[in-house]
């Protein structure tokens, strides 16, 4: 079992095109080993994996993509970013590198664009794992569709303007970046707040740092499609599925709340104690113990 906070020896990093776009994504090696595809949450990178991958880098052949908007890929025009499109980046992705049946790992919105993956192309999926990657539950849908939608649309707008004109964040050090990586998530370590802070920010020609990601990225209530739409498609999905969650996190438990019913695989739902919404960071150990079991067994 890995410990968190050890060394890791890095992936390599490269390029690929999406919509005239150009995307990053790191290769850990072992091509000849069967594909694992790690897709990242909103406003994450693909580095926040490292360890996850560290772990399945001798078995698998591990790739990570900053989705558009996100770590070293480039920021879309026009900033109106949604599902789909991301969605597409990563079909590009697997098709261009011929990785196919893939392994899937997606956090957050990286599980929900793994989800859609899964319900478009079930043949190319072995396993899938989603960390809390289901979208609203429906308590928070019914309130959200409570709301009238000319206003929904104004907010929507108001949002993107104000994003228009929003400065990048500076942090006058690392360490004050760091810092506020921490109080994102207070179960980090000091070393896993580094590393994710390293590789998620760009130091400033001035010595400040600032994230990388776009600031566009946070507002995409009208791209995709609509939620109960997306839920139904996960009917086709057929691969074993494993859908992970924190007890200490703001989601709310699929099997309680019924949202596991759209799915017709076979499924498997598993609650860490003392986990917040980035479990594979917050029970790295439990949770590839976990997910290795899960990806181990052919039952």
């Amino acid at each position: 079992m890995p410990d968190k906070e050890s060394m890791i020896e890095g992936p390599t990093s490269h390029n690929y095109f999406s919509q005239r776009l150009r995307l990053n994504y790191v290769d850990w090696g072992n091509p000849t080993a069967p594909p694992m595809l790690l897709v990242h949450g909103g406003l994450d990178h693909c580095r926040n994996w490292d360890w996850v991958a560290s772990y399945f880098r001798d078995e698998y052949h591990v790739i990570a993509p900053d989705l558009r908007g996100h770590g070293d890929s480039d920021w879309m025009i026009g900033g109106a970013y949604n599902q789909l499109d991301y969605l597409y980046d990563i079909t590009q992705l697997l098709h261009q590198k011929g990785m196919e049946p893939v392994t899937i790992i997606g956090h957050s919105m990286g599980g929900a664009i793994s989800l859609l993956y899964a319900s478009l192309f079930p043949h190319k999926v072995r396993r899938l794992v989603v960390i809390e990657g289901l979208g609203p539950s429906p308590k928070m849908e019914a309130t959200y569709a409570e709301k009238v939608k000319s206003d929904q649309i104004r907010k929507w707008m108001e949002n993107l303007r104000k994003s228009s004109g929003r400065l990048t964040r500076r942090y006058p050090t690392l360490e004050d970046a760091v810092q506020r990586m921490k109080n994102e998530n207070p179960h980090l370590s000091d070393e896993q707040a580094r590393h994710l802070t390293t590789f998620g920010s760009n130091q400033n020609e001035d010595g400040t740092y600032s994230w990388k990601f776009d600031n566009y990225a946070r507002f995409f209530e009208f791209g995709g499609r609509p939620t109960q739409e997306v839920r139904e498609l996960w009917g086709d999905i057929t691969c074993p599925t494993l859908l992970v969650r924190g007890v200490e996190s703001w989601a709310s438990d699929p099997v309680k709340d019924g949202r596991v019913k759209y799915l017709k695989c076979p499924i498997q739902v598993e609650a860490f104690e003392g986990a917040g919404h980035w479990v594979h960071h917050d029970k790295l150990g439990e949770f590839v113990h976990r997910v290795k079991e899960f990806l181990e067994n052919d039952g």
